[in-house]
């Protein structure tokens, strides 16, 4: 017993070490987004010296943590670890992609403004107390870049102006409350460094790296599978699960069709989503729109008995803030798990701006139609991303309450858009089916992602042929088929989402058989939430006791 005490002690000591020491230290900008303030003066060590250290200290804490009795917290931080050495050592992202210099260090002064957790003076000399290191980033980035594929360099150079508009005007709007004239003028010091350091960094780009960008973005089946048992701890051969998302696909697409034909038989199901587009609230309704909503799902789940949600308080309903307006549609902005001082939850929801065309308007709501609107609160709020935050609050475990997985948190999400439509949401409804091609809309466009992903990155399929793909097999506009595409090229394993909510479809059923006569619903929702988000395969040891296959 003694022995087995002072093991559990080293274990604990050993894991707060790795946030201690690594995780924090290295990522400050990520112990911002957490709540741990000690750090928002600093800003990420992008040089190839700076990744040289990250790497030695993962292998350091990789050859400690394997030492020690496999558990499921020390199993979740070792998949970590060997995952930023995969993309570190293996896949070469800082060597590869000009996006993550400028795209990191717009996010790390986004994490000072996006919450009011200090006072705002406070946060600004935070802010340029990064700002001041921003341009180091952006030089580190000439000596780290080789090769990199066209596409990620054409998406960086797409991306700029938007990044450079951001230093420009958001960030100095979030601080115009900010009277104090001494400081305001070492802010304009280091924000104008930092614009002028990204303005040299995209001239940079186009006459010098992307003539030269002739790199393959393609990660190949190899690195594929390790990047899935590092990042979602899934071991299926890739055939395999191309095949399930194959299936999958064609089982949503027959949904698709049999519920537009429901909708009007004498039109293609195009022409009824296309119809059906059209059917959204004025603007000035929107945010009420959402608000009564979000009421409405809250109350179904909880009189339906489906989880518990931890709190009453409904996120905070606004319009999305200015400095975020250009590139986010709606979001859940929750707080970090040790954020003690600004502990709201914000809806956030993007309106059209004042000084557009009736037009520009028009096409901008097409957007938010009623079954957007639906399936977009279910996902990020009732019983999706905010129910999930509010039971992770309440977690003890340091490494759940901060290291997880997309197939879980995303397939969660997506799972639960599915899952409030066959529990009877909006089966009274006169919009019923139309709500119902929504959801199955955004299941399809999911469905694509797997595929797409997945057979790009081996070699399956060409960019072409994956914008073709989106548009054909999972009913997008080519626009959204082109921006679906360029994510994927990116971000290899995008298939999460769906592959999450097949995962905890199979291990419901699993649960169900093994608990028999005692299972419920809202028994098993709730039973998976206490887990927090890891991947899968071990909230399916919590539940079930066994090694099961997750799919």
């Amino acid at each position: 017993m003694i022995i087995m005490l002072s093991s559990l002690a080293g274990a604990q000591s050993l894991t707060d070490r790795f946030f201690d020491e690594y995780y924090f230290p290295f990522n400050p900008s990520t112990a911002t987004s957490a709540g741990i303030h000690k750090y928002d003066g600093e800003l990420e060590n992008y040089s190839r010296a700076g990744v040289a250290a990250r790497v030695s200290k993962l292998k350091q804490f990789e050859s400690e943590f394997a030492k020690l009795s496999p558990n499921p917290d020390r199993d979740l931080i070792l998949a970590n670890i060997r995952s930023s050495l995969l993309e570190l050592e293996t896949i070469r992202n800082w060597e590869r992609n000009p996006d993550i210099y400028p795209g990191g260090i717009s996010s790390s002064a986004f994490t000072i403004m996006s919450r009011t957790f200090a006072p705002t003076e406070a946060r600004l000399r935070s802010l340029i107390s990064r700002e001041r290191k921003m341009p180091q980033v952006l030089a580190a980035a000439r000596e780290n870049l080789k090769n990199p594929p066209k596409i990620y360099t054409e998406i960086a150079i797409e991306q700029v102006p938007g990044i450079i508009a951001f230093f420009e005007k958001d960030v100095p709007l979030a601080f115009k409350s900010v009277t104090d004239a001494k400081l305001m003028a070492e802010f304009r010091e280091a924000n104008g460094a930092v614009i002028g350091a990204l303005q040299d960094y995209e001239k940079y780009l186009k006459a010098d790296v992307l003539p030269r960008s002739n790199g393959d973005f393609r990660l190949g089946a190899a690195n594929y599978s390790r990047k899935l048992l590092h990042d979602e701890m899934v071991e299926i051969p890739l055939d395999r699960l191309l095949r399930i998302g194959y299936d999958d696909l064609r089982a949503n697409q027959k949904k698709f069709r049999e519920t537009a034909a429901l909708i009007n038989k004498n039109k293609t199901p195009r022409e009824v989503l296309t119809e059906f587009e059209k059917d959204h609230p004025a603007p000035d309704k929107l945010l009420d729109t959402f608000r009564d909503t979000l009421t409405g799902l809250r109350d179904f789940v909880t009189q339906h008995k489906l989880l518990a949600i931890p709190s009453p308080v409904l996120p905070i309903l606004e319009e999305t803030p200015p400095f975020m307006r250009a590139t986010t549609f709606a979001s859940m902005d929750t707080p970090g798990a040790y954020e003690t001082a600004a502990k709201e939850a914000y809806f956030n929801v993007t309106l059209p701006e004042k000084n557009w065309s009736k037009e520009r308007v028009e096409n901008f709501m097409g957007g938010f139609n009623r079954g957007t609107i639906l399936s977009t609160a279910i996902h990020e709020a009732y019983p999706g991303h905010y129910v999930q935050f509010l039971w992770v609050q309440r977690l003890d475990s340091r490494v759940r309450k901060l290291l997880g997985a997309s197939s879980n948190a995303e397939g969660w999400a997506h799972y639960c858009e599915q899952m409030m439509f066959d529990e009877g949401y909006a089966k009274e409804s006169p919009l019923r089916d139309k709500l119902r091609l929504g959801q199955i809309q955004d299941a399809l466009l999911r469905n694509a992602r797997y595929i797409v992903g997945l057979e790009m990155h081996t070699g399956k399929r060409t960019f072409e042929q994956a914008v073709e793909f989106f548009e054909q097999e999972g009913y997008q506009t080519h626009e959204t088929a082109l921006r679906e595409t360029k994510r994927g090229a990116g971000d290899p394993t995008y298939l999460y989402y769906t592959l999450g909510k097949l995962q905890i479809l199979k291990l419901r059923e699993d649960y169900r058989k093994l608990r028999g006569a005692k299972y419920s619903l809202a028994e098993f929702h709730d039973s998976f939430m206490k887990q927090g988000f890891p991947p899968i395969k071990i909230v399916r040891k919590a539940l079930l006791g066994n090694d099961s296959p997750t799919l």
